[in-house]
């Protein structure tokens, strides 16, 4: 019965976990090599990923690739177990993995196991080879290095030989046709070439193919009726046979039943049914009609009056069968198809065990050549001398598989089994691909998207503030899609169209346009002024259409006055006088009734709170800001509290384990806002500022100073002074 890999930690399990806090949720520290060998023992519940894709991660791409053992393109955690397991087996102290070392000292591999003595010895081969044969460590150029040398030798022990791992020209073009006829497999440089499997085909079929054959040259006269032409007689037999078995049974069934012969040629309302189409020999329709005129034992014309779609096959039938076999004819009886037939059976029957149709194309002369070339068993050896290489190119690529990992998976397992890298801030994670300079601020949180309306969906979920870029640099080749979180500042100017710089861990630049936002609060602060700032643009709005609209109303209105003078002008009539004093005085009436309605409205809030006691001034001004902006704050730190990386990451391929959350302390070091740096000297005087009229302040100050004397008046202490 299999056991359930998540079950808990086994009652007899010496190792002592140690978990720290981030994000709200426990994490499992690791720290030694010891916590590494137990990672069998940790319960899955407590790992923060379960699974994550090979690709668009800032990670060593090969080491992802070695590590994916069924090569599905994505890293799980019996994979991840199989990686440690086998590290501690060739490893003398897995201590040594949390350093993440670039070089693989000799020393640290576990010379007490086969498998450890082979990776020695293997190294050791490898350095000696690259004039380092007093090297005491070795280094993934020096490993990788070896492999791809190794890769690009004719012999690199991976069975497979491409057309120039030959020395003789002839048996080179025989590989070159084994590839031709049975298809490439690839090999290790990237050529195409051949395995043994493919050669024995190809063998086989090469003699199924010459036996074939040379039945035919031995009955050639059975078989081959007309000698070299019968292959294409044959065809164009074939292409038509059926159809000729269909006129001569209709024609038998019109002597059988002379009421059979008019529905035989098929009925009028068939041709009048496509009589309005664009007609032509390949249409369909046409094609199914019979071949001629059927009668009552006729013979087949071979001239005139066959149907248009046949034309061609009859025609091919006369001069590669009819006439060869029976000379020139008009016409041909049933019996001398019957004939035509008997002929052709042998042949037919022939064809049908046709064998080795793969070599084919190499004609049956090359094919002979080759069989008699004896150049099977130099393909057969150079096969197995290639074979006979790859336990050393199988070392050479566990050393480089060694290397590799012990230089990146202590890294790896702190960007899986825990986020640790993401929430210690000394490095990015390996899902943060850079950073996006925009707006005045720096986003560190930016992930790679593939399509961005498909991640977004699941990715809204996250409660963060995301803006999707498409990315671009060298002229546009290169191209990359990014999310990155705003977790600081305010969304006022960030909108789709803004262009912003990307920077990515290689610290090259990339163009970043905004494609596509999704809201989410950033800040309390940002949810506090927000109610007004949507009052004010609301305001704004309108009042930019009131004007628009009151400007095309006098536009409109001025055009007509002047059309209309123009035609009063015209039949000497007086023009309207340009300016109606009564009207226009009662609009400003109006507007003056307007005016002083809302300024009475607005000193008769002031009246009511200046009637309040001094202390309760503040109180009413507080709660007055408060019922504007609480709700829209209230809402913020609902959704701030459920920020959650686990959605946008999942949206990429992840199966994440865990509620990531980003509070506002720690979202706020993930988007850093600018600021001018320490001890730097500030020049307040702008020549360009705009010209600032005093009226503004002296009415503010004229406003508190009456508020002032207002509330010591009510208080008293204006009376008790004077």
């Amino acid at each position: 019965m299999a056991t359930d890999p998540s079950s808990t930690l086994s009652a007899n399990s010496r190792h002592r976990w140690t978990f720290f806090r981030a994000g709200g949720f426990d994490q499992v520290r690791l720290a030694t090599g010891a916590d590494l060998m137990a990672l069998e023992q940790l319960d899955q519940k407590l790992w923060i990923a379960l699974s994550c894709p090979t690709d668009g991660l800032e990670f060593d791409a090969k080491t992802l690739e070695m590590i994916d053992g069924d090569g599905d393109g994505r890293i799980r955690v019996p994979e991840i177990l199989e990686a440690v397991k086998w590290l501690g087996s060739v490893l003398k102290n897995p201590d040594e993995l949390t350093r993440g070392a670039a070089a693989l000292p000799l020393s640290s591999i576990n010379d007490q196991t086969p498998e450890g003595r082979q990776l020695l010895d293997s190294a050791k081969h490898i350095l000696a080879n690259l004039g380092k044969a007093d090297a005491t460590e070795i280094t993934l150029d020096d490993a990788a290095g070896t492999a791809k040398i190794l890769a690009q030798t004719r012999f690199n022990g991976d069975g497979v030989i491409p057309a120039d791992a030959a020395d003789d020209a002839a048996v080179e073009q025989v590989i070159a046709d084994i590839i031709d006829c049975m298809g490439p497999d690839e090999d290790r440089s990237g050529k195409p070439g051949i395995t043994q499997e493919k050669t024995d085909r190809f063998f086989a079929d090469a003699r199924a193919f010459s036996d074939w054959q040379r039945e035919a040259e031995t009955g050639a006269a059975v078989i081959l009726p007309l000698g070299e032409a019968t292959s294409s007689a044959a065809a164009a037999f074939l292409a038509v046979r059926d159809k000729v078995d269909d006129y001569f049974t209709r024609c038998r069934l019109a002597a059988f039943d002379l009421r059979a012969l008019g529905a035989m040629n098929r009925q009028e309302t068939e041709y009048i049914a496509i009589a309005d189409k664009k007609l032509s020999p390949s249409l369909p329709e046409v094609s199914e009609f019979p071949l001629a005129q059927v009668q009552v034992r006729g013979a087949l014309p071979l001239k005139a009056g066959v149907n248009p779609a046949w034309i061609e096959a009859i025609a091919a039938l006369d001069a590669e069968v009819v006439r060869p076999l029976m000379g020139e004819k008009k016409t041909i009886t049933e019996e001398e198809w019957a004939r035509v037939n008997t002929v052709f059976m042998p042949h037919d029957v022939w064809l049908s065990k046709k064998a080795g149709g793969a070599v084919e194309k190499l004609g049956i002369g090359r094919v002979r050549e080759i069989l008699d070339s004896g150049t099977r068993d130099i393909i057969t050896a150079l096969i197995a001398r290639d074979k006979s290489l790859e336990p050393e190119f199988s070392n050479v690529a566990s050393v480089e598989k060694l290397v590799r990992y012990y230089r990146g998976i202590f890294t790896l397992l702190n960007n899986f089994v825990s986020f640790s890298d993401f929430y210690a801030r000394k490095d990015k994670a390996v899902f943060q691909v850079g950073t996006l300079y925009l707006d005045g601020r720096s986003y560190d949180l930016c992930v790679r998207v593939g399509d961005i309306n498909k991640h977004a969906v699941l990715a809204t979920l996250s409660r963060i503030y995301l803006a999707y870029c498409e990315c671009t640099r060298r002229g546009g080749t290169d191209k990359m899609s990014i999310a990155a979180a705003v977790t600081g500042g305010d969304s006022d100017f960030l909108m789709v169209g803004r262009n912003g710089v990307f920077y990515d861990r290689q610290e090259n630049d990339w163009d970043a346009t905004i494609v596509k936002v999704i809201e989410h609060p950033i800040s309390i602060r940002q949810a506090f002024w927000s109610p007004y700032k949507r009052i004010s643009k609301m305001i704004g709005d309108q009042i930019t259409k009131l004007a628009a609209a009151r400007d095309k109303a006098v536009t409109d209105k001025a055009a007509v006055a002047v059309a209309q003078t123009g035609a009063k002008l015209d039949e000497g009539k007086a023009p309207a006088p340009a300016f109606d004093v009564g009207k226009f005085a009662g609009i400003f009436a109006a507007i003056g009734l307007a005016l002083g309605a809302i300024g009475t409205a607005l000193a008769a809030v002031v009246t009511g709170i200046l009637k309040l006691p001094w202390w309760q001034m503040p109180l009413v001004l507080g709660g007055l800001v408060l019922m504007i902006s609480g709700p829209s704050m209230i809402i913020a730190w609902l959704k701030l509290r459920q920020r959650n990386l686990a959605p946008i990451l999942d949206a990429g391929g992840w199966a994440v384990n865990a509620r990531v959350r980003i509070n506002v302390a720690f979202g706020s070091s993930l988007t850093k806002i600018a600021a001018l740096p320490e001890g730097a000297v500030r020049k307040l005087e702008d020549p360009f500022a705009d010209k600032k009229s005093p009226w503004p302040k002296l009415i503010i100050l004229v406003a508190i100073v009456l508020v002032v004397f207002y509330m010591l008046y009510r208080i008293g202490l204006f009376q008790k002074c004077f």
